[in-house]
């Protein structure tokens, strides 16, 4: 089969192809490839040369197809016009974008070190307490990961509290902004298939991961 560009087009990822980009340091093609879209701050555009550069693929067809393939795997989405990167100060994206990503309306964000870059629902004293807990289980899956990996088959990174229903009350879920580390901590029911999930890996890798040049 031969692929070919018809059109102009903009490449976006979608929340399973931010979540698949940001659930771990960019280790795979896949995930460098979608991760190399959010170093825009505006959606790029589809040709040949960005796809053979993304992918690190140097056949301009092979390339093609691997974008196929990533798009029927549902990780990213053609625009008819770019969208652009939020652009406020990141304690107001922050402040706005993560209390849809949860029903309870309980959830903050956490860095490596233990602290809360932005909370919501939770007092501070319990934001300072989950905050420092989320570094404790990031550390003790990274140190266990290898054994999960390889003993379970698990390659996920959330840890949860679960009730008797075997359902979760609070999730820790690792989010990954180039090899800089972050932690989503979620009361009750994650909502992660939203745009504001794209939105905010978006704006963490703006802030905090190598930039790719625009």
């Amino acid at each position: 089969m031969e692929y070919s560009l018809s059109q102009r087009t903009y490449l976006l990822p979608t929340p399973a192809g931010a979540y698949g980009a940001a659930s771990g340091p960019p280790a795979s093609r896949l995930q460098r490839f979608v991760t190399a879209l959010f170093g825009y701050s505006e959606s790029p555009p589809l040709s040949e040369e960005n796809v053979v550069r993304w992918s690190g693929i140097d056949d301009p067809q092979s390339a093609l197809e691997f974008v196929w393939r990533i798009q029927e795997l549902g990780w990213i989405q053609a625009l008819d016009s770019p969208r652009a990167a939020p652009t406020e100060a990141i304690e107001d994206v922050l402040s706005r974008l993560i209390p849809s990503l949860t029903r309870g309306k309980k959830v903050l964000l956490a860095d490596a070190l233990g602290f809360y870059l932005c909370s919501q629902g939770f007092s501070h004293e319990v934001a300072e307490e989950l905050s420092a807990l989320s570094a404790d289980l990031a550390s003790l899956h990274q140190r266990r990961s290898g054994s999960l990996n390889s003993n379970l088959g698990m390659t996920g990174g959330a840890w949860g509290l679960i009730d008797a229903a075997g359902q979760s009350q609070l999730g820790f879920w690792p989010l990954f902004a180039g090899k800089q580390r972050f932690v989503l901590v979620v009361a009750g029911t994650p909502m992660f298939n939203r745009p504001e999930w794209v939105d905010l890996v978006w704006v963490l890798h703006q802030r905090y991961a190598v930039q790719n040049p625009s």
